[in-house]
């Protein structure tokens, strides 16, 4: 049950004990307690609930007094509560809190991304995405369709920054995810190479006269595929779209030659997973 010790009537949301909410300080959170895993904001109830699910450990809590006698604050443990203002929220912290609530969490170890491969078939390996919207839609994507894991390429906005987790609904806490690549030039060398030392065949979608279609029923046979998407301006890079086994593109008309890279990458998950909801 609920500690009532540890709720705060803040006078102000400029207090120090409230600095991980204020601003946009999200590589400050994210090595925070550098060496060890840093810190994350979850917004929203919905996504706090996921994330305690998951067995992220509470640090704090932000909410609006609507929020005081919510049961999710039950489940916070000995974290303090800070009841603000939601206009002095808004004017301080420089957003509105969603929801009415929002939960600073400590990260876990980040799992190698052999480890995350392990039992995978169906992944999404992403290349220089930078916009955390499109990487929290793709997340959101993934969950959806039921894919295993997705990779993303040391360029990567991370799937926790705030944007990110607030667009994917707190989906970035239920699909496993690593990093992969020491750089984004070792990636790029060797990336493609790693993901196939790993038994995936691998689809770059990209323009390109040999490509095929992602519908193609020859992409349905393999066991194991990794599709393959790019940065949101440059699209994947050329070493990348040579060193893959296929090139793949998705059927459009009345000229149009290209997507948003989070919808792109939503009808590439949905075509190659549709065995599974079938």
């Amino acid at each position: 049950m609920r500690n009532k010790k540890n709720i705060i009537k803040a006078s102000s949301a400029q207090l120090q004990e409230l600095e991980w909410y204020v601003g946009n300080k999200e590589v400050h959170l994210l090595r925070y307690y550098e060496p060890e895993p840093g810190i994350f904001i979850a917004e929203s109830k919905n996504v706090i609930d996921i994330a305690l699910r998951k067995g992220y450990e509470p640090l704090s809590v932000v909410c609006t007094e609507k929020m005081e006698n919510d049961e999710i604050l039950d489940r916070v443990g000995e974290a303090p509560i800070y009841i603000v203002d939601p206009e002095d929220a808004k004017r301080e912290f420089g957003y509105v809190l969603t929801g009415g609530i929002s939960c600073a969490m400590r990260r876990k170890e980040n799992f190698d991304y052999k480890k995350v491969l392990e039992n995978a078939k169906r992944i999404v390996v992403l290349e220089d995405v930078e916009n955390p919207t499109n990487i929290g839609a793709i997340f959101r994507s993934a969950a959806a369709f039921g894919i295993d894991a997705v990779l993303l390429s040391p360029a990567c906005v991370d799937p926790f920054y705030r944007r990110a987790m607030r667009v994917s609904v707190g989906n970035a806490l239920l699909v496993p995810w690593a990093y992969i690549g020491s750089s984004e030039a070792k990636w790029k060398e060797e990336g493609i190479g790693w993901l196939k030392e790993e038994g995936f065949q691998t689809v770059a979608m990209a323009l390109r006269s040999d490509n095929i279609r992602i519908d193609d029923p020859v992409l349905k046979q393999k066991d194991r595929l990794a599709i393959i998407m790019g940065n949101e301006g440059q699209g994947l890079a050329e070493s990348t779209i040579n060193a893959a086994d296929y090139v793949a593109k998705i059927p459009m008309m009345n000229g149009v030659d290209s997507l948003n890279v989070a919808v792109a990458a939503g009808l590439a998950m949905w075509e190659i997973t549709q065995h599974r909801n079938q």
